[in-house]
């Protein structure tokens, strides 16, 4: 039973990736205060969590009646973290947009912490190991990521206010370049489907 289990966490874990978002964290929320920061932390993990569980339960059915496919997916979140890093990178610390509560929804939580490669892996996890080890997987995942975000902050104080800005401009063009990755996948994906 562990040994399933850790076969189910490991996998997520690698894909959701915590501490590689831990950059774009700082980013997307390096003008906010502590407390904003902290409530940001807990929507974007539960947005995550719930997006998760709705595709656990009935992904592949969402898929269908959507008619869209991963790749799909994969490009739509690719632009639109593109759209969020040439915003950053393009206007000023002074002009740049002002985050608010929305950013733990998206991007954060869609589709940072959870985003398509996460979802393939539930998807898949769920006819390796079954609907119980692969919630049990997820949710430890989850609390994972809330206890990562939350201390994030530590890394930016450490850095300091000019440390930290010259940091989140270089997140986003870490996120710019993440964000092209996802959309070259998915392209790549949908030029094989349509080779075969």
């Amino acid at each position: 039973m562990l040994k399933t289990f850790f076969l189910s966490f490991i996998p997520l874990f690698v894909a959701i990736d915590p501490i590689g978002i831990i950059p774009l964290f700082l980013s997307l929320t390096e003008s906010m205060e502590a407390k904003q920061k902290r409530s940001l932390v807990t929507d974007a993990t539960l947005t995550a969590a719930a997006i998760s569980l709705i595709f656990l339960i009935g992904g592949h059915y969402i898929f269908q009646f959507l008619g869209i496919t991963e790749n799909d997916f994969r490009v739509g979140g690719g632009i639109v973290l593109l759209v969020l890093a040439v915003y950053d990178l393009i206007f000023s610390h002074e002009n740049r947009r002002a985050p608010d509560a929305t950013v733990g929804v998206v991007p954060i939580g869609i589709p940072l912490i959870m985003g398509p490669a996460a979802l393939t892996t539930i998807l898949i996890e769920v006819q390796s190991y079954g609907y119980i080890t692969t919630i049990i997987a997820l949710l430890m995942n989850m609390l994972v990521v809330w206890s990562i975000f939350r201390y994030a902050d530590l890394l930016s104080r450490l850095m300091g206010r000019a440390g930290s800005r010259a940091f989140a401009k270089v997140a986003s063009l870490f996120m710019a370049g993440i964000a092209i990755m996802m959309i070259r996948i998915g392209l790549e994906g949908m030029m094989h489907a349509i080779r075969r």
